[in-house]
């Protein structure tokens, strides 16, 4: 009876994998030989090869190394739960509660990738939007400076015909003047060549 319980409670804890080949189902229970002192030997030196050969990381977040660990407390658990399955049901809760934080953290890194992709994406969309707006601020510049050009020629041409415009007004002035005094001098004269030889005639008695 309590070899069949530790085996009912061993498949409860670790249970049997099943697949197909060949069209025929297999099941895989796990073991219910308790462990000595050389297969517990063996299973480190059997995780070290297994390290070694898939490459898994020493350090940082390594699927590989994470699953070797695993695989090596499961084992660990059911070798503990032969010999007392109240040691073996309190290292499943280790086990389980250990994979609930492994979980949470790697739901929080994901998130905080996320986030920082976001974040990115958002800074360079950013970017781009500010570089878009500084081409345009450029063209609007040139179009105001080329405007400024066009004002400043345009004042430039006024100016230039104002002046010849105000040189001919002077030069125009100054020849109706000098016509003036022309005219002027010449009534001048005919006036004093008309009154001149009448104050020389002598008066009559």
């Amino acid at each position: 009876v309590g070899l069949t319980a530790s085996r009912s409670l061993l498949n409860s804890i670790l249970p049997p994998r099943e697949w197909t080949e060949e069209g025929q189902l297999w099941i895989q229970y796990v073991s219910s030989t308790p462990a000595t002192r050389l297969d517990v030997i063996n299973l480190q030196e059997e995780l070290d090869r297994r390290l070694q050969q898939r490459q898994a990381r020493e350090t940082g977040i390594c699927p590989v190394r994470e699953e070797l660990y695993s695989q090596t407390f499961d084992e660990l658990i059911r070798q503990v739960t032969i010999n007392c399955a109240e040691r073996g049901l309190l290292l499943l809760r280790v086990r389980d509660e250990i994979r609930m934080t492994m979980a949470a953290y790697q739901t929080l890194y994901e998130s905080s990738v996320a986030f920082g992709m976001r974040k990115a994406l958002q800074s360079e969309q950013g970017k781009s939007d500010m570089e878009a707006r500084i081409v345009q601020l450029e063209a609007e510049k040139k179009e105001q400076e080329r405007v400024i050009q066009d004002l400043k020629a345009k004042c430039e041409a006024i100016e230039k015909r104002e002046g010849e415009r105000r040189q001919l007004d002077e030069k125009k002035h100054a020849e109706e003047v000098a016509f003036l005094k022309r005219t002027n001098q010449q009534l001048k004269q005919q006036l004093e060549s008309v009154l001149a030889p009448a104050a020389a005639a002598p008066a009559k008695k």
